[in-house]
């Protein structure tokens, strides 16, 4: 038989003591954390119907498409060789052949298909595991996925528009829509003057005919080669929203000039556009004046993907450390069997716990609002702020220790760390960065009383079984209590108390007591470290260690 490996015996040395080749890994068989959360919370079908897509994303196949559409960024063409306007960005193949498995395995319209019956908890799910193969590319298929409750205030466009969106098709042509079998959709709403706060935009609409027409600039605009974009302009009631779509009904190319791309510290295989509205057709979506409040349903849904995304990035990172310790000697043993080695991954294990578990419980409130559940209505509009205020927190940190695991090679190119390490940051500031996350959920704990409540069930049905969960759910009740103008300058405290104790809370109720017992011991207790691989003594490493997977 032939040796088709790459070569081990050089000219001046015999390369040893190496892991082995990359080879394909079933991401979902792997996950134990993972399955157990589906078992417990989603429909049978629901694991059945990500089974393909887990052995897909862990290919070597698709491991290379992502690793391709990053180092291969996306170019912008302004104009045709005769000085037409494109305004078009240009992608790797292997981009859209990411896009193409995500769009045709309807992983962007599953939510709206199984609504209420497990289709967030398959959509965040199969979010997780494609975020594994490339992060760059899950950015347009969150912002179709959350285009749609947009689209429903207005039954005129949801009747012209959703049916493409609910398409398992990927049609990047630029042409009109209707002449394409499948559509994506965008979203621009920041403006240089200031940025998260959109009630300063001056981008103006005025009225023409059926529609209106958009003067003015967007600083960010996610995949600006979507067929439609969701954003924010002024008129004479206030701040309303549009969509605004690249071609006209006329079938002209729409006004939505492409200034540049943006040249970013990470996701490097979605482009992110600055543009100009030069009179741009769009149509008015939801009340007049009320654009905030109309967009805000698609936020919600970006957020809950933003909150996932880092425990995807940090999956990876974790199984990629795992197998270089495992194969890797230094001082006479496997890096697995040294302790302070074992500590580290043991509690990197212990972040990807928590976060699978916080995850897929945020997307059940969001199933079991759709069915008209309050107390899961009521969850569904706290758990996407702290979800994500969290995990990204966590996220750079975590990108980090996993380098070092695996010393220098991490930090190089040729390894996903290095591109996990650029990308870690994104989701933190998108949809909100941290300050801005943290008084959205001020202001949701102020006029939502039934969010409190329904968070205190969460919360207190781990009450009784560990005892520096119930110290801190004591001394959180005493912050919880203060005035609004107290808790402020406090607001990322509790933001992150809450999540860790609710993330405590979930793994005390369903994972083994040697997961749960040393959650709550080094995220909660007196030996908590800010530090990664810090567990405290006599921690069952073995025991936590044995989840993690091949």
């Amino acid at each position: 038989m032939r040796d088709t490996q790459p070569r081990h015996r050089l000219a001046t040395h015999e390369v040893t003591n190496q892991p082995e080749p990359f080879c394909d890994r079933d991401l979902m068989a792997d996950d134990l954390p993972l399955r157990e959360a589906l078992e417990r919370d989603a429909p049978a079908w629901v694991a059945e119907r990500l089974a393909p897509l887990g052995r897909e994303m862990g290919s070597v196949r698709v491991q290379e498409l992502g690793e391709a559409a990053n180092r291969h960024p996306p170019e912008l063409r302004l104009f045709d060789r005769h000085g037409r306007r494109l305004d078009e960005v240009r992608y790797h193949p292997a981009y859209h052949e990411l896009m193409r498995l995500a769009l045709e395995g309807g992983w962007h319209a599953v939510a709206w298909r199984e609504e209420g019956r497990g289709g967030h908890q398959a959509h965040i799910a199969a979010l997780y595991l494609m975020t594994q193969a490339e992060p760059g590319f899950c950015c347009p298929l969150t912002m179709t996925h959350a285009a749609m409750p947009v689209l429903r205030r207005s039954p005129r466009i949801e009747a012209a528009w959703a049916p493409g969106l609910l398409a398992d098709v990927y049609d990047p042509r630029a042409l009109p829509p209707v002449e394409k079998r499948g559509l994506t959709f965008g979203m621009a709403m920041t403006e240089k003057q200031g940025g998260s706060d959109v009630r300063r935009n001056t981008t103006r609409a005025e009225r023409d005919g059926d529609g209106w027409r958009l003067t003015g600039h967007k600083w960010f605009c996610s995949a600006p080669m979507s067929d439609a974009f969701l954003t924010l302009a002024q008129t004479d009631d206030g701040l309303t929203c549009f969509l605004a779509p690249r071609f006209t009904p006329e079938g002209e190319r729409n006004a939505i000039e492409i200034q540049r791309l943006k040249d970013k510290c990470g996701n490097r295989a979605n482009a992110s556009a600055e543009i100009e509205y030069r009179g741009a057709w769009a149509f008015a979506i939801g009340e007049p004046g009320r654009g905030v409040a109309t967009i805000i349903d698609m936020v919600q849904q970006t957020r809950l993907d933003a909150a996932t995304a880092p425990v995807g990035m940090m999956r990876q990172a974790l199984a990629e450390a795992w197998r270089h310790v495992r194969q890797r000697q230094a001082f006479g043993r496997l890096l697995a069997e040294q302790p302070l080695m074992r500590a580290v991954i043991a509690d990197l294990a212990l972040e990807v716990e928590a976060g699978v578990a916080l995850s897929l419980r945020a997307a059940r409130a969001f199933d079991g609002a759709a069915r008209g559940d309050a107390h899961e209505t009521a969850l569904a509009r706290v758990l996407p702020t702290l979800t994500k205020y969290w995990h990204n927190k966590r996220g750079p940190g975590f990108m980090a220790e996993a380098m070092e695991c695996l010393g220098g090679i991490g930090y190089v190119e040729e390894t996903p760390l290095a591109r996990l390490y650029r990308e870690a940051p994104v989701n933190s500031i998108w949809e909100g960065s941290g300050n801005v996350i943290c008084l959205d959920l001020l202001r949701v704990l102020a006029r939502h009383p039934e969010s409190i409540a329904a968070l205190r069930d969460e919360l207190t049905a781990g009450r009784g079984q560990q005892q520096e969960l119930d110290l801190a759910l004591a001394a959180m009740e005493h912050d919880l209590a203060q005035p609004s103008e107290a808790l402020e300058p406090r607001a990322r405290w509790l933001a992150q108390r809450l999540a860790q104790c609710l993330q405590a809370s979930l793994l005390l109720r369903h994972t083994p007591n040697e997961v749960a017992e040393t959650f709550c011991r080094s995220r909660l207790g007196v030996e908590a470290s800010p530090a990664y691989g810090v567990l405290p003594t006599g921690a069952p490493l073995a025991a936590i260690l044995s989840r993690i997977g091949d």
